[in-house]
């Protein structure tokens, strides 16, 4: 099973990678396979790259989900 998750860009860095944060936690992932990303975008992250843009609205909602299902696990 895969696991893509939203993350807000925190900065750009050199050679197409940027630095994101999920709840808290930044890390450095690749933004090889987008183009035109800016700093506050949301990006779908999968494995340390950057899959696909992602409206605020959208990844709120998913990360709220993924609260929820973390919630109910407990």
């Amino acid at each position: 099973m895969c696991l893509a998750i939203p993350a807000k860009i925190v900065s750009l860095l050199e050679k197409s990678r940027a630095m994101i944060d999920i709840g808290g936690v930044q890390k450095e992932v690749s933004l090889e396979l987008l183009d035109d990303v800016a700093v506050g975008d949301y990006v779908v992250v999968h494995v340390g790259y950057a899959l696909s843009r992602l409206n605020e609205e959208e990844a709120q909602k998913t990360l709220a989900l993924f609260a929820e299902l973390d919630g109910s696990l407990e």
